[in-house]
Protein backbone atom coordinates (compact mmCIF):
# COMPACT_ATOMS: atom_id res chain seq x y z
CA UNK A 1 0.00 0.00 0.00
CA UNK A 2 1.03 3.67 -1.11
CA UNK A 3 0.34 6.70 1.01
CA UNK A 4 0.10 10.55 -0.10
CA UNK A 5 -0.65 13.43 1.52
CA UNK A 6 -3.26 15.63 0.86
CA UNK A 7 -2.31 19.71 0.20
CA UNK A 8 -3.66 22.68 1.88
CA UNK A 9 -5.65 23.35 -1.36
CA UNK A 10 -6.86 19.76 -1.27
CA UNK A 11 -4.76 17.99 -4.46
CA UNK A 12 -2.47 14.72 -3.88
CA UNK A 13 0.28 13.28 -6.17
CA UNK A 14 -1.02 9.99 -7.21
CA UNK A 15 2.48 8.09 -6.56
CA UNK A 16 4.40 6.72 -9.54
CA UNK A 17 4.16 3.21 -8.83
CA UNK A 18 0.02 3.63 -8.67
CA UNK A 19 -0.05 5.80 -11.88
CA UNK A 20 2.11 3.15 -13.68
CA UNK A 21 -0.37 0.44 -12.69
CA UNK A 22 -3.32 2.38 -13.75
CA UNK A 23 -1.88 3.67 -16.95
CA UNK A 24 -2.39 7.29 -16.06
CA UNK A 25 -0.11 9.98 -17.83
CA UNK A 26 -0.52 13.57 -17.41
CA UNK A 27 -3.53 14.87 -18.87
CA UNK A 28 -5.45 11.67 -18.34
CA UNK A 29 -8.64 12.41 -17.23
CA UNK A 30 -10.19 10.66 -14.26
CA UNK A 31 -13.65 10.04 -12.80
CA UNK A 32 -13.88 10.62 -8.64
CA UNK A 33 -16.96 8.77 -6.81
CA UNK A 34 -17.72 8.48 -3.12
CA UNK A 35 -18.65 4.81 -2.38
CA UNK A 36 -19.38 2.90 0.53
CA UNK A 37 -16.98 5.31 2.57
CA UNK A 38 -13.93 5.25 0.10
CA UNK A 39 -12.80 7.54 -2.40
CA UNK A 40 -12.57 5.54 -6.03
CA UNK A 41 -10.84 7.48 -8.43
CA UNK A 42 -10.99 5.82 -12.37
CA UNK A 43 -9.13 6.97 -15.59
CA UNK A 44 -11.48 7.81 -18.35
CA UNK A 45 -10.80 5.91 -21.77
CA UNK A 46 -10.11 8.22 -24.51
CA UNK A 47 -12.68 7.99 -27.75
CA UNK A 48 -9.85 6.42 -29.79
CA UNK A 49 -9.10 4.22 -27.30
CA UNK A 50 -12.56 2.93 -28.09
CA UNK A 51 -12.63 2.44 -31.61
CA UNK A 52 -13.93 -0.74 -32.74
CA UNK A 53 -15.80 -1.84 -29.40
CA UNK A 54 -19.02 -1.86 -30.74
CA UNK A 55 -18.02 -3.82 -34.32
CA UNK A 56 -19.77 -6.99 -33.15
CA UNK A 57 -22.99 -5.01 -32.42
CA UNK A 58 -23.14 -3.70 -36.05
CA UNK A 59 -24.66 -5.84 -39.44
CA UNK A 60 -21.70 -5.95 -41.92
CA UNK A 61 -24.25 -4.98 -44.34
CA UNK A 62 -24.93 -1.95 -43.10
CA UNK A 63 -23.36 0.86 -45.19
CA UNK A 64 -25.14 4.06 -44.70
CA UNK A 65 -24.05 6.63 -41.27
CA UNK A 66 -27.81 6.74 -39.90
CA UNK A 67 -28.21 3.43 -39.68
CA UNK A 68 -24.71 2.68 -38.13
CA UNK A 69 -25.92 5.28 -35.53
CA UNK A 70 -29.44 3.70 -34.77
CA UNK A 71 -27.10 0.70 -34.45
CA UNK A 72 -24.40 1.65 -32.28
CA UNK A 73 -27.53 3.64 -29.83
CA UNK A 74 -29.22 0.55 -29.41
CA UNK A 75 -25.90 -1.64 -28.87
CA UNK A 76 -25.26 1.12 -25.77
CA UNK A 77 -28.82 0.89 -24.35
CA UNK A 78 -28.56 -2.80 -24.55
CA UNK A 79 -25.54 -2.63 -22.88
CA UNK A 80 -26.66 -0.23 -20.40
CA UNK A 81 -29.57 -2.10 -19.59
CA UNK A 82 -27.38 -5.77 -18.89
CA UNK A 83 -29.10 -7.36 -21.77
CA UNK A 84 -26.70 -9.65 -23.74
CA UNK A 85 -25.64 -8.16 -27.31
CA UNK A 86 -26.49 -10.20 -30.21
Amino acid sequence: MTTTTISETGQLTLPAVIRKKAHIQPGTRVEIDFRDGEIVLRPLKRISELAGIFHHAVDDRVSDHESIRIEMEEAVAREVMGEDLP
